[in-house]
């Protein structure tokens, strides 16, 4: 029997998912930031600002940006970490890891850059002072398994910092889901030329778990201390979580 997955709001065979998830970022790789810019009105890069600073990244530091598309935190991780420090930005999208992997290069911060799955981390145990994911973990097939696996490459006292879209607070529901299903696809279809990846993205992240459910979910996966900061009324929230 086939093991079924959603897929937005569609329910498909795991074995598809990664290949749809994919396409979308294929598919809006090249205008991803742009549109974040739009979709948010810059306050993506704000929410970034929040987990950057709850990082706490200091020279010497291992970290792991897993999903880390164009490479906005792994930029500002670099930095941190000095050149005694080793900063991973990696993605399981091909496009999304060149247009990073390329800013990074521009940006005269090259890190070592890797095309992986976050539900099978080629890195040892213990390893990573900070392991870090962005608006990726609503993308993974098995939230849990991935979970674990950040879980495992941090070290005993690191940090795993988990920046996701969220449950907003509910008097801002309707004009969000308006927004999201109305707004945001034709947004996409006038800036990347695709309205139906941006139409994905927004039902992906009303199946997303709520704050109380990814920190159960974190607290399963074997992470201490787990909490959330909610960002712009819940719209996004932050969790962490330390390995003891």
């Amino acid at each position: 029997m086939t093991n079924t997955t959603h897929f937005g709001y569609q329910t498909v065979p795991e074995e598809d998912k990664v290949h749809k998830v994919a396409e979308v970022f294929h598919s809006v790789a090249a205008k991803y930031d742009i549109m974040n810019d739009f979709m948010s009105a810059g306050l993506h890069r704000v929410w970034k600002a929040f987990t950057i600073a709850q990082a706490g990244v200091r020279p010497g530091f291992k970290v792991l940006d897993i999903a880390g598309g164009t490479g906005d935190l792994s930029k500002a991780f670099a930095r941190q970490a000095g050149p005694t420090g080793e900063v991973w930005l990696t993605d399981i999208n091909e496009s999304m890891l060149r247009v990073g992997r390329d800013r990074l290069l521009n940006k005269g911060t090259p890190t070592p850059t890797l095309l992986c799955d976050a539900e099978k981390l080629p890195f040892p145990d213990n390893y990573f002072d900070r392991v870090s994911v962005a608006f990726g973990l609503r993308n993974m097939t098995h939230k849990d398994v991935a979970l674990s696996e950040m879980r495992r490459v941090l070290k005993p006292g690191g940090k795993l910092l988990v920046l996701e879209f969220s449950k907003v607070w509910e008097p801002l529901k309707k004009p969000y889901d308006v927004y999201s299903f109305s707004v945001l696809p034709w947004l996409g279809k006038k800036i990347a030329n695709d309205a139906e990846s941006y139409r994905y993205l927004a039902e992906s992240i009303r199946m997303h778990p709520d704050q109380e459910t990814l920190k159960k979910m974190m607290e399963d996966a074997g992470l201490e201390r787990v909490q959330y900061h909610n960002l712009t009324a819940g719209v996004a929230a932050l969790h962490t979580g330390i390995k003891l």
